[in-house]
């Protein structure tokens, strides 16, 4: 089973690679895909290019889930969002998949960056070990510890263990 820290890591490593996460208001609103940017110099945070009339640019509390590409791990992000159009942070960021969204550019004037700072998370890996996963092909009983990893942290930070 691997611990909090390197659950976090993989987290952001899993994200990184597949970077698509469904968020919404906690309002009763429904989520939506949309893709993830990435900055390491970030603890915490992760950020979307929206329109400014997308239902998120209100900003408010926010969840996110997270699947991997793999289906081996999960998460589930609970945090806050607002629309933060830093140019610099806009510029950083920018790349051309999200040029094909935004053809007027950095200055596109429905374009939105929006900042999403994660209050706490639960993640879900299924590391499940080699034994656990012959007792699941031939329908044996999964002992805690066969299933995986699972952690709730008040941060993603990678270097903490909470």
């Amino acid at each position: 089973m691997a611990d909090n820290a390197e659950i976090k890591q993989h987290f952001w490593k899993k994200l990184a690679d597949s970077p698509f996460v469904m968020i919404g208001a906690t309002d009763g609103g429904h989520s939506e895909p949309l893709a993830a940017q990435l900055d390491e110099d970030q603890v915490d945070t992760i950020f979307f290019f929206v329109g400014k009339d997308n239902r998120l640019a209100g900003g408010g509390k926010t969840m996110a889930q997270f699947v991997s590409k793999g289906h081996d791990f999960f998460a589930c992000l609970a945090g806050t969002a607002r629309v933060d159009n830093d140019f610099g942070m806009i510029d950083k960021l920018w790349n051309k998949q999200v040029e094909a969204w935004f053809p007027g550019g950095k200055s596109d004037p429905n374009l939105a960056l929006l900042r999403f700072d994660i209050d706490d998370a639960e993640m879900w890996e299924t590391d499940m070990s080699l034994a656990g996963k012959v007792k699941m092909l031939f329908g044996g009983k999964i002992k805690a510890g066969d299933e995986g990893s699972h952690a709730k942290v008040g941060t993603t930070a990678e270097s903490t263990a909470a």
